[in-house]
């Protein structure tokens, strides 16, 4: 699965929370990434550890609640804030009181997903000349980001920012982070922070997060502490057939058993694994920290509980039972394009990013107007409600390179607070939407974005620093509606791990230890493998460093203590 924009009707939350998402992190982490070979630098920064307590709050920005918009729904239970109201495009509140930048040039590498538009297009400029900076862009290709990203760090030759998604900081990355880039904690530690107003407004949690090494260096994407991971089902066929949704992992294949008619070419879900793992409470495994957990005062890593091998066991019944479709047995958790068949009804529930929800109505709006698409709830399993695991409350940040001048840093400052205006700004409009009539026009009151726009306005600006975790769709406020009110339910019943929010960086020697778990977890729920070598494949991650990263980790919660509610 790629990191891509939505459909043409997209608003900018829904993008973001599908870059952010578990999601993709899990399927770029399944490919494989590429240790940095080197990071130079007199000062390498191995600094390992945390930093969290009263040596946080030192660091960490004064917050300042926004007051320039208020939410239709209000965060609550970690989850977005959620816009149903109209979008009046005349009445667009503004964020930015005055131009903050002073006409310097700035360089940003970030990944960037579809074909980069030229450097001069009228986006690029309308956004330059907003935030008075000029933002020259080395977009790069989102699929291959993490060879590109270890190439640049291990080189002198570093762009002024460069923006680095939580799964690419795989081997030395995080150490390259440390010793590659600027402390911007004297420009935004504190009270300093005030003069960027809308960088003030982002969540402490997020700010947290962006502490690698002792310093303040990442600015934040913040996002929903929810999983993101969702079950999306076919209501309309649901409705139609007069399915029920499930409410336990045994309903859920009862149900599969009585949709799946193979013959007819109709299958009832995907690989469900992500879904097993929510539903049989085994901590999160796609953020290296929230693996672990303080459990009856042992600490424990989430391939070692009994919950893991349940969601395996689990899922594998599923493709015993012949209810997933078979594009799914290919290999991936994910199968290519699996939305298209979605859509053609040939399975009718599957994982995927919240995002989606919104995207797959959207793209299915005019061609088949009597889909509709909905979220089940995570069901339990073994006679128990869910107990889902928070995410983090950041996934992507973009860091300023430590040898920028103060100019070059207070200009990227100015980026990043124009881009973290929240909706319902000018600000946002347009680094969301771009120039009205060249990249979206209205139709009814709801922006539509033009050929144009979709070419232009993609994962750029959005990248540099983001507002509060958002939803809004204003061609579809129902479905936004519905995505908030999911988390906010599954937000009651959602638990978080003893390293919750805190940024990690672990000892190099231990960083790859766990990468073949997942082609394992696969090979086992497709019937290639057996639970057992599952087990043994355990036994050696302990004798091979597991047990040694066990004791490094939980020195690091004796000296910082547990966030665990």
């Amino acid at each position: 699965m790629t990191p891509k924009a939505a459909s043409s009707a997209s608003s900018g939350p829904s993008r973001r929370s599908f870059l952010a998402s578990t999601a993709v992190a899990t399927a770029a982490v399944a490919g494989g990434m590429p240790l940095l070979a080197a990071c130079g630098g007199s000062d390498s920064g191995s600094r390992e550890g945390t930093t969290s307590g009263k040596d946080a709050k030192k660091i960490l920005p004064t917050y300042v609640a926004g007051s320039v918009v208020t939410p239709d729904i209000p965060s609550k239970n970690g989850s977005s804030n959620g816009f149903t109201g109209k979008l009046d495009i005349a009445d667009l509140k503004t964020s930015v009181a005055k131009k903050l930048g002073k006409g310097g040039k700035v360089t940003v590498m970030s990944p960037f997903w579809g074909s980069p538009p030229k450097g001069n297009n009228p986006y690029y400029t309308a956004m330059n000349d907003l935030i008075g900076v000029d933002v020259r862009w080395q977009n790069q290709d989102g699929n291959t980001y993490d060879q590109k990203l270890g190439a640049v760090l291990a080189s002198s030759d570093v762009p002024d920012v460069v923006v680095v998604p939580g799964w690419n900081m795989g081997g030395r990355i995080p150490s390259a982070i440390i010793s590659k880039f600027a402390d911007l904690g004297p420009y935004l530690s504190g009270d300093e922070v005030k003069r960027y107003p809308n960088l003030a407004a982002i969540p402490t949690d997020a700010w947290q997060r962006s502490i690698f090494g002792g310093a303040l260096r990442g600015l934040p994407m913040p996002a929903s502490y929810v999983t993101n991971i969702v079950p999306l089902y076919r209501q309309d066929v649901f409705d139609k057939e007069g399915y029920q949704v499930p409410t336990s992992t045994d309903e859920f294949l009862a149900l599969a058993k009585d949709i799946t008619n193979a013959k007819a070419k109709v299958w009832a879900c995907g690989d469900m694994k992500w879904t097993a793992f929510n539903s049989f409470g085994v901590l999160s495994g796609s953020e290296k920290p929230l693996g672990w957990n303080l459990v009856d005062g042992k600490l424990v890593y989430r391939i070692e509980t009994e919950e893991y091998l349940e969601a395996l066991e689990w899922t594998r019944k599923l493709f015993a039972a012949g209810v997933v479709h078979p594009d799914f047995k290919l290999g991936k958790s994910q199968a290519t394009d699996p939305a298209t068949k979605f859509a053609a009804g040939e399975f009718l529930i599957y994982n995927n990013d919240i995002s989606s929800w919104y995207g797959l109505t959207a793209s299915q709006a005019t061609q088949n107007p009597d889909f509709k698409v909905s979220g089940m709830d995570i069901f339990g399993a073994g006679g128990s409600g869910p107990t889902p695991w928070a995410a983090q409350p950041a996934g992507i940040f973009a860091f300023i390179n430590k040898n920028a001048s103060e100019a070059v840093v207070r200009d990227a400052l100015a980026v990043a607070n124009v881009t973290a205006a929240p909706y319902g700004t000018k600000e946002y409009m347009l680094t969301n939407y771009g120039v009205e009539g060249t990249h979206y026009t209205l139709k009814g009151g709801v922006p539509v974005k033009t050929d144009q726009g979709n070419n232009e306005v993609l994962n750029a600006y959005v990248m540099v620093a983001s507002p509060a975790s958002t939803l809004a769709h204003p061609d579809f406020p129902d479905i936004a509606e519905a995505q908030v009110e999911w988390q906010q339910r599954m937000g009651a019943l959602t638990k978080k791990s003893s390293f919750w929010g805190m940024q990690i960086t672990e000892p190099a020697r231990y960083t790859n230890l766990s990468n073949d778990f997942e082609q394992l977890e696969d090979d086992i729920v497709r019937g290639r493998k057996k639970i057992g070598d599952m087990q043994q494949a355990v036994s050696d991650w302990k004798s091979k460093g597991g047990d040694k990263l066990r004791d490094w980790y939980k020195k690091i919660l004796d000296e910082n203590g547990s966030a665990a509610n």
